[in-house]
């Protein structure tokens, strides 16, 4: 089980998640200290790890629309975060699966800041108020990528296995 420690609105644009003006800052290793630069208090609960590995940001529909800027995933990947929408924008889904970002598509999602949650591969426990809501699964192929961590240790396992 993991805690909420966020909730969003919809229509999160890659702005919001990595603003532009950092854009000159694109090593994965550093753009994690700029997720959610402009929402302070969620910057800096994720810069001075406040929040284990595996918390939950709930987000409403459109998560991750606008540019097509991958740091917007890379930033939430060095969080390790799982994301908890209604929905994804098409491009924020695929560069998630490119880089192993977990990404929950649950439509009727009801969360707040503290619930605690239950994710698994066909459903979302709220184990604070005990509701249960489906999940839309991710596509087979794209949560073997995302299990491997991205599509690079996808592809390196894939022909290690071959060889």
């Amino acid at each position: 089980m993991s805690k909420v420690i966020y909730k969003l609105g919809e229509d999160i644009s890659t702005d919001i998640i990595y603003p532009g003006r950092f854009m000159a800052t694109v090593l994965p290793s550093e753009t994690p200290q700029f997720a959610f630069m402009d929402l302070k208090d969620l910057n800096k609960m994720l810069v001075n790890k406040e929040v284990p590995k595996g918390s939950i940001i709930v987000a409403d529909k459109n998560f991750g629309c606008g540019s097509s800027r991958e740091q917007a995933v890379s930033t939430l990947k060095g969080h390790e975060v799982v994301i908890i929408a209604k929905n994804f924008a098409r491009i924020f889904t695929q560069n998630s699966v490119n880089l192993g970002l977990q990404l929950v598509i649950c439509p009727k999602i009801e969360a707040n800041v503290g619930d605690e949650l239950e994710v698994s591969d066909n459903k979302v426990i709220n184990k604070t108020t005990g509701k249960t809501f489906e999940v839309i699964p991710n596509h087979p192929a794209q949560q073997a990528i995302i299990d491997a961590g991205g599509l690079i240790p996808y592809t390196r396992q894939r022909l290690m296995a071959k060889s």
